[in-house]
């Protein structure tokens, strides 16, 4: 089952994901380190040394909202490329890639995963946020992304998920399903919005799943690798 942002409203997933996101944006990056205490950043260090390990011009990132990961990338790679379907997430991301001086390589641009306005196999490596688990359609997010990696190419796909080990276990899902929505709702004012993030963490195929899919899509030396007890997972595969 497809789950969506909001039960009540009309629109495909991809719509609704858009208006979601379009609506927290102002509070997004607040929340984020509320809600993580400030951990989210260090994950996405962790990508970032991972794809500084080997050359890269051009990088994308995809999901990018409000450009954190894209602006870390500028580290590594001499290019960055952000991509995301929602203008209210872009519009914050270019004001902080202006504030940090790198809009002449940094560029932000309003793409769905699965229709990448870029030619065949034009970077070097991908990277992805806490976005994958919003695509539409799974499959065809990824092998849009595959589509514009080189041949070599590195996809770095960092995403929430359900920790196993007890009593981290019970005590994160406590955390995730009633605390960390009241929150967001008190933050954001979106009601549903960090309600949905639990409810799409629970539905996404996580561990050997979601690498099968990886790799069912064209992708090779596909690993995974666990982040805070198993809050979030780190995923790297090579075209």
């Amino acid at each position: 089952m497809t789950v969506k942002p909001y039960a009540t409203e009309e629109g495909s997933k991809r719509e609704q994901v858009e208006l979601m996101f379009d609506r927290i944006s102002p509070k997004y990056d607040l929340l984020n380190r509320l809600c993580s205490l400030g951990t989210d950043q260090s994950w996405r260090r962790k990508v970032i040394r991972g794809v500084g390990k080997e050359p890269v011009e051009r990088l994308l990132d995809v999901a990018t909202g409000t450009a954190d990961l894209a602006i870390m990338g500028s580290m590594v790679a001499k290019q960055v490329t952000g991509a995301d379907i929602s203008a209210g997430m872009l519009a914050h991301g270019r004001t902080k890639v202006e504030k940090a001086g790198l809009a002449d390589r940094i560029e932000l641009v309003q793409a769905d995963a699965a229709d990448l306005p870029f030619p065949d196999a034009y970077f070097d490596a991908i990277t992805v946020a806490f976005g994958v688990r919003n695509f539409e359609d799974l499959a065809l997010g990824i092998a849009g992304m595959v589509r514009v990696l080189r041949p070599g190419g590195r996809l770095f796909v960092l995403e929430f998920s359900r920790p196993q080990r007890t009593p981290f276990k019970q005590v994160f899902r406590f955390y995730f399903h009633h605390v960390m929505p009241l929150i967001g709702r008190l933050v954001s004012r979106d009601h549903d919005a960090y309600s949905y993030l639990p409810e799409s963490v629970e539905a996404f195929p996580q561990g050997k799943a979601f690498e099968e899919i990886l790799g069912t899509c064209g992708l090779k030396e596909v690993r995974s690798r666990l982040l805070t007890f198993g809050v979030a997972t780190l995923y790297t595969a090579r075209k």
